[in-house]
């Protein structure tokens, strides 16, 4: 009889270390590696179980006393934008957002950098180097792509041209079921325009556009205030022990 060597991942546990969303609890992460050429397939069962991504590697919080971090997908179909994301989306209406390939770049760099340091100066990646923002972008094994926005030019959808400075990137996967928001950052001057939340109406639009139902935002912690802005977006569904379950607003603790 023939063997078949298995194809399932192995997966991994990490020591405890500080939280970094919650004071005085330690988190612990389950992760598994996601290459080869079922990596596409592994991610979208992984996203859909509550894993995110970070290049070729798919986590989620095992911690042992919390179980604050809920993962979190928009319905896209079925959102509804508030009088202030509708307002925001007006702010922006000069910006265009261009889907690329996910390739580095020293203007992308320049923009996270200067993110890292106003907004994440004490982070985990405030010491990120350029090599290691382009291993973050390139060192993928499933679709993943670079959606650059910048002003509207008079004649970008005739020549591309006359298009303006890099304002905000998002880093993110393409899946089956939807799309995954990896990472995103922006220009932190521009405060006035809501740019976080900008980039998330245009995924949702994106999702809806392409016939995806959702719109995966990774990790809301309940009990941090940072966090607070990623369940504005509804309907929305959260993981529980029943699986994905409709969220209802007004059950948050404020």
């Amino acid at each position: 009889m023939t063997h078949h060597p298995t194809q399932s991942p192995q997966f991994f546990l990490t020591a405890p270390s500080p939280c970094p969303y919650i004071e005085g609890q330690f988190e612990r992460k389950v992760f598994t590696h996601l290459v080869g050429d079922k990596a596409p397939e592994l991610n979208d069962l992984l996203t859909q179980g509550g894993f995110r991504r970070s290049q070729n590697i798919a986590y989620r919080p095992a911690c042992e006393s919390c179980r604050a971090c809920i993962s979190v997908r928009i319905l896209a179909g079925e959102f509804k934008p508030t009088k202030n994301m509708r307002r925001v989306s007006q702010r922006n209406a000069d910006l265009i957002g261009a889907l690329h390939d996910a390739e580095p770049s020293t203007e992308q760099y320049s923009l996270f950098r200067s993110y890292l340091d106003h907004r994440h100066r004490k982070g985990g990646m405030s010491d990120m180097t350029v090599l290691d923002y382009a291993m973050m972008v390139e060192d993928t094994h499933v679709t993943t792509k670079i959606i650059e926005y910048r002003k509207r030019g008079p004649d970008t959808f005739i020549t591309g041209k006359g298009v303006g400075e890099l304002i905000a990137v998002a880093l993110t996967d393409q899946m089956s079921d939807g799309l995954s928001m990896v990472y995103s950052y922006f220009n932190p001057e521009l405060e006035d325009r809501s740019l976080g939340t900008f980039m998330i109406l245009d995924h949702i639009a994106r999702a809806r556009a392409a016939g995806l139902p959702h719109v995966y935002l990774g990790y809301w912690v309940n009990g941090s205030r940072k966090m607070n802005y990623k369940v504005r977006f509804t309907p929305q569904e959260h993981l529980g022990p029943k699986g994905w379950e409709r969220y209802d607003h007004e059950a948050v603790t404020p």
